[in-house]
């Protein structure tokens, strides 16, 4: 790999703490979801910020291999569902992307996704790591 960027970022106290990057552009306090246990009430979790980035990664690599086929969508939504559940004596995550492609065929819309899902890189961080599923949002 030929390095283009590094993101760095620092979390204080865990899921119940703060995370910020280092040009402080992302500065947010966490708080640990109802469902954990937690009340939910003072900022976003870990879940949710790898929604957002997942969700924003993908719709730039779908944006990249829609221009590649030459297709030109008048928009593109993805939307990242992340879900953590108990598994053994741990957690894990699955993935489910959702993308809506306003004036793409839906076969065409998948195929896009498939092809996205190639490029991605979360995609390729989290192939065979966990389950990530890929569906198309009907318009």
């Amino acid at each position: 790999m030929t390095p283009l960027y590094t993101a760095t970022a620092m979390a204080v106290a865990g899921r119940a703490g703060k995370v910020n990057s280092s040009d402080n552009k992302l500065n947010f306090n966490l708080s640990v979801p109802k469902e954990l246990g937690g009340d939910g009430s003072a900022g976003t979790n870990p879940e949710q910020l790898f929604a957002a980035g997942y969700a924003a990664c993908f719709g730039g690599a779908l944006l990249m291999v829609a221009k590649q086929q030459k297709i030109s969508p008048s928009s593109v939504t993805i939307t990242a569902h992340v879900t953590i559940g108990k598994e053994n004596e741990g957690y894990k995550l699955a993935v489910h992307l959702e993308g809506s492609m306003p004036g793409i065929s839906a076969k065409d819309a998948g195929l896009l996704m498939e092809k996205a899902h190639q490029v991605c890189p979360y995609s390729k961080a989290t192939r065979g790591n966990i389950e990530v599923k890929l569906s198309v949002k009907s318009v």
